[in-house]
């Protein structure tokens, strides 16, 4: 499919794995340039390698923890103008959200909706 995207940058944070690497997979595809971000340096850089190797478009990793101040100044100085951004620095922890608790859920939340 053709989303009409293809030139444009896009940060996609928490991106070594998981929802994030989904994501920033899915945006290669369309012909998105990235800056992508998760904290492990090594497997960010593994998944950079990956995806310029099987996309060819432009892959800038940024080994960093994005719910810091310091974190965010970093992905956003690779990526000053983004045209789009994917908000994912984890989430509760996996399994049943029976069983969290109110610090898993305001941990998560803090994350994804008050860091950004």
């Amino acid at each position: 499919m053709d989303m009409g995207i293809r030139g444009r940058e896009a940060i996609v944070c928490a991106a070594s794995k998981g929802l994030g690497r989904g994501c920033a997979e899915a945006l290669a595809g369309e012909g998105v340039d990235l800056v992508i971000n998760a904290r492990t340096k090594s497997e960010l850089e593994a998944t950079a390698e990956e995806i310029r190797k099987t996309y060819g478009v432009n892959v800038t990793a940024v080994a960093v923890d994005v719910t810091t101040e310091e974190g965010r100044k970093q992905v956003l100085a690779a990526c000053p103008e983004p045209d789009i951004i994917v908000n994912n620095a984890g989430g509760p922890p996996p399994g049943n959200f029976r069983d969290w608790n109110r610090e898993d859920w305001i941990k998560a939340l803090d994350a994804n909706m008050l860091t950004p």
